[in-house]
């Protein structure tokens, strides 16, 4: 666990978790997307199932969603009130990827401020059938929540991060440090 504070200041703080995200009772979790928002493999699909229908019925509005970019619904059928969708790159192995593997996370940040969320989950982004190595998207996740919370510093939020096995847990445990 990472947690800055300051005097007369809100703390944050990250923690790590290894388990299922649709589980998690916080009050947003983030879901690894495609750009369709409607549902797909991993994560996304395991969101969607647990949530709904009318989540499928909310993202039809959405109209989808860029490539770094995040949205916002209600979490339905989850004991989170909300899921900030993000989409993660493809990995190419660009410098490209890096910055839009950091874009989903301080934009789904950055979701959860604007919409008064003090605890959200994070699972892997791009991790999954994108590709992104987890040893190279770990550094840049933590990185980017860390900068993020350094930023808004008037803020206070809990920032989850979900691993499915204990290899990830054992990056972000290493990075944390």
């Amino acid at each position: 666990m990472l947690s800055t504070e300051s005097e007369d200041k809100p703390m944050s703080r990250m923690y790590i978790e290894t388990g299922d995200i649709t589980r998690l009772d916080c009050d947003a979790i983030v879901n690894a997307a495609n750009k369709s928002l409607l549902g797909g493999g991993g994560v996304d699909g395991a969101i969607h199932r647990a949530a709904g229908p009318k989540l499928l019925e909310e993202c039809r509005t959405l109209n989808g969603c860029k490539t770094g970019q995040a949205k916002i619904t209600k979490g339905y059928n989850l004991k989170a009130k909300y899921i900030i969708h993000t989409v993660g790159p493809i990995y190419s192995g660009s410098e490209d990827d890096k910055i839009k593997l950091a874009d989903c996370y301080t934009n789904s940040l950055r979701l959860a401020k604007e919409n008064g969320i003090h605890s959200i989950a994070f699972p892997g982004i791009s991790t999954g059938v994108y590709g992104y190595p987890i040893s190279e998207a770990v550094p840049i996740s933590v990185r980017a929540v860390s900068e993020w919370i350094e930023k808004h510093k008037d803020y206070d939020i809990d920032v989850i991060f979900v691993c499915f096995n204990e290899l990830s847990r054992e990056l972000y445990e290493k990075t944390l440090k």
